[in-house]
């Protein structure tokens, strides 16, 4: 017994540009489920207008209005549909019988190298092409020749869980080389031999960057805005705890300026301290404020009563809002170099879109990237993803000068933000 898979998951699409779609999801619920779908979503480039999430912790019942950022930005609807599917647990009652978890075994990593002729750009648009062929990077190495020639190493698992097949792997191949044009040299992807090299960490990383990084205090700004109005609005994100209300559920009233990621962020938070929603209202954008209502109980079923408790997880739901993703630019001896982290699920899964969303900043601003590479930092609290670019000088911007490394960086936030 159950539903029809069919019915799993329901697409109403926008009938005007502009207008939202509706996804609605009902199915078996299970732990972290609202935070893997709403982490696909992201990773298709779409935004949540709105949504609403219900759950009795057997069955749940999901609608997300979404639209895509940009609004040019082309979305493969039914390739997103079979991805939440599959995220989606079983709909058969044998479901029911037998609700042990079951950790399915990571995806297979595959070493894709392309070397290229050096252009500005270049690296964003092999990073756009992975992301439309829904091709996760997991890790990568960029290396310029002295000849202008680049060496781009790329570490990537498959959202379709195809690689295994050669016809997608030489259409992956094909489709690079076809983009890329004459600046494509050679391209390859093969399964990876060892896996050591995309789970080491970072130890290179300065302890002066880490500290810069990882030690920003929630009174600060997360990013410097354009004016103190600004940067006081984004002091204005609060939380309020209330226990009166529903007899069984704590529930938390959120309020804090939009941002890209934003719903993810406070549902990856949420599966990460081990509470449990049952209830989830986002409400619209109102004047770049948004509102969100959580129903929430600890893993026994009962309120979140205690003092400490409450306080950690509003302290680790504030930072999130208030610092997201951690940006830096800073000279390094003769090179200047960019720094991005991101906070790393307890499933080891990283924050998407954010290489993509660095590479394409950059590239806006005309700055070519000598390497690159994205690697593992642990704190005492939690695991970083952190990327690290080093610059190239460019005339508009002179890496030597502190106000164009600011603007840099700037620029670099905001698309990150979604500003």
């Amino acid at each position: 017994m159950g539903i029809a898979w069919d019915d799993v998951i329901l697409m109403e699409h926008a009938v005007k540009p502009g207008d939202p779609t509706v996804i609605t999801i009902n199915c078996p619920d299970k732990t972290g489920l609202g935070c893997d779908l709403c982490r696909i979503v992201l990773e298709f480039g779409l935004y949540v207008t709105r949504g609403d999430f219900a759950t009795d912790g057997k069955w749940c019942y999901i609608v997300l209005w979404v639209v895509p950022r940009p609004s040019s930005l082309k979305v493969d609807w039914g390739s997103l549909k079979n991805r939440l599917m599959s995220t989606c647990p079983s709909c058969m009652i044998s479901f029911y019988l037998n609700q042990q978890s079951t950790s399915s075994a990571p995806p297979s990593v595959y070493l894709l190298k392309v070397f290229c002729l050096d252009r500005k750009g270049l690296l964003h648009d092999v990073t756009k092409i992975l992301c439309e062929l829904e091709l996760t990077i997991q890790r990568v190495k960029v290396m310029t020749t002295p000849d202008d020639k680049v060496l781009d190493l790329f570490f990537i698992t498959d959202g379709m869980d195809l690689l295994h097949t050669k016809q997608r792997r030489d259409e992956t191949c094909e489709h690079l080389s076809d983009v890329l044009g004459e600046y494509c040299i050679s391209c390859e992807l093969q399964l990876s031999e060892t896996e050591c090299e995309v789970q080491q960490g970072c130890p290179s990383l300065p302890q002066e960057v880490a500290e810069e990084l990882f030690s920003c205090e929630l009174s600060k700004e997360a990013v410097p805005m354009s004016s103190a109005s600004d940067t006081a609005k984004l002091k204005k994100a609060t939380i309020t705890v209330d226990n009166l209300l529903s007899p069984a559920h704590t529930l938390l009233q959120i309020q804090c300026v939009d941002q890209k990621g934003l719903i993810y962020d406070i549902l990856r938070t949420s599966k990460d301290c081990d509470v449990q929603i049952a209830f989830v209202r986002i409400q619209s954008t109102a004047k770049g404020y948004r509102t969100i209502d959580l129903f929430i109980q600890r893993t026994d079923g009962k309120k979140i009563i205690d003092d400490e408790s409450i306080k950690y997880l509003c302290s680790r739901l504030k930072e999130e809002m208030l610092h997201p993703l951690r940006v830096t630019v800073a000279s390094r001896g003769p090179d200047t170099e960019l720094l991005v982290a991101n906070p790393v699920e307890l499933s080891g899964k990283g924050r998407p879109r954010v290489f993509y969303d660095v590479t394409f900043a950059l590239k806006k601003l005309g700055i070519c990237i000598f390497s690159a590479e994205i690697a593992r930092h642990s704190t005492a609290e939690r695991q970083w993803e952190v990327y690290r670019f080093r610059l190239d000088e460019s005339p508009e911007y002179p890496l030597a000068s502190m106000r164009a490394r600011t603007e840099i960086g700037d620029r670099v936030k905001k698309t990150l933000m979604g500003w």
